[in-house]
C-alpha cells in the first residue's frame, strides 16, 4: 500500500432534500461550507439525495451537490431516489449509478443498491464483474467500497431486513478483492463494525431531524496518511470526535462510542423515526 500523500474524504449522506418539515436547509448549507473549507481529496454523497425521487427534489439536491468546491465528487442514488422513478432524474443530472474515482493512494467504488419504489436494496450478480475489476490489481491502493444500504445490521435500525439481500454475496466478494473500508447510509445511524480486515462505517443524516434515539446530524470525515485511516464524525455547527482509527496494513484498530452530552443539536420534540 502506498505511504505517501495524505487524502481527505468527506462522507455525506441521506440530505433527503424536499418540502418536508424534517429537511432543514440550514444543516446542508452548513455541512457544504465546512466541507469546502477542508478543501478535501474527493466527497462521496452516498445516497437518498431526495425525500421521494421527485423532479424537483432532485434538482434542488443537484443544485446543493454543485456548491461542493472539490475536484472528485462521487454520489450513488439511494432507496428514497428511486421511488417514483427517480433514477431518470438521478441519471440526468449526476451521471452514471456505478463509478470509480482512482487516486495515487487509494481507489473508491461506488455502486448503486436500490431497487425501483423498494426500501430493500440489492447489489445483483450482474455488476459483481464490474466490482471486481475495479478493485483488481490496485493491492497497493487503499480500496474504499461505497453503497448505501447495510451490509450489515446496525443497531437500533429495526428489521435486519434492511441489509442488501445479497449480503453475504457482496462481503466475500469484498473480502476477496480486499476491501479495506466501505462507507454507507441509510437508517441514519452513524456507526461503526470491523469484519475480518475490513472496517464498515455507517453515517447519518447531514441535513434532517429524522433521527432516531440520541442520534444527531452528522457527517463524515475520513484522514488517510502513511497507511492511518481516521474516520471522524462532524456534527454541523458544532465539534468533531474521532470514531475509527486503524492501520490498513497492520489492521490495528480503535472504535471509539458516540458521545452524547447536553448539546444535542436538535429539539427532541422534533425527532421521527426514519429511513
Amino acid at each position: 500500500m502506498s505511504t505517501g500523500g495524505r487524502l481527505t474524504i468527506c462522507q455525506i449522506s441521506d440530505i433527503h432534500c424536499g418540502n418536508n418539515p424534517y429537511f432543514i436547509p440550514d444543516l446542508l448549507e452548513r455541512t457544504i461550507l465546512e466541507v469546502n473549507d477542508l478543501e478535501p481529496t474527493a466527497v462521496v454523497v452516498s445516497g437518498d439525495l431526495t425525500a421521494s425521487g421527485y423532479r424537483q427534489e432532485f434538482e434542488t439536491a443537484a443544485e446543493y451537490v454543485s456548491r461542493i468546491r472539490c475536484e472528485h465528487v462521487m454520489v450513488i442514488p439511494g432507496n428514497h431516489d428511486s421511488r417514483n422513478v427517480g433514477y431518470v432524474h438521478f441519471e440526468r443530472l449526476f451521471g452514471e449509478r456505478y463509478s470509480c474515482i482512482d487516486f495515487d493512494e487509494a481507489v473508491m467504488v461506488g455502486i448503486d443498491s436500490s431497487e425501483p419504489d423498494l426500501n430493500d436494496g440489492r447489489v445483483g450478480r450482474e455488476h459483481y464483474g464490474f466490482i471486481h475489476e475495479a478493485f483488481s490489481g490496485k493491492d497497493d491502493k487503499l480500496k474504499i467500497f461505497v453503497i448505501h444500504h447495510h451490509l450489515i445490521p446496525i443497531p437500533g435500525t429495526g428489521r435486519e431486513r434492511n441489509i442488501i439481500f445479497d449480503a453475504g454475496d457482496v462481503l466475500e466478494l469484498l473480502d476477496e478483492v480486499g476491501v479495506d473500508l466501505v462507507l454507507s447510509g441509510h437508517k441514519h445511524v452513524p456507526y461503526s463494525w470491523k469484519l475480518e480486515n475490513m472496517f464498515i462505517v455507517n453515517a447519518g443524516t447531514a441535513s434532517t431531524t429524522r433521527l432516531r434515539g440520541n442520534t444527531r446530524p452528522c457527517y463524515n470525515i475520513i484522514e488517510i496518511e502513511n497507511g492511518r485511516v481516521q474516520v471522524f464524525r462532524k456534527y454541523p455547527f458544532k465539534q468533531r470526535e474521532l470514531a475509527v482509527d486503524f492501520n490498513a496494513e497492520t489492521h490495528r484498530y480503535s472504535r471509539y462510542e458516540e458521545k452524547i452530552d447536553s448539546e444535542v443539536g436538535v429539539d427532541p420534540e422534533t425527532v421521527v423515526r426514519g429511513e
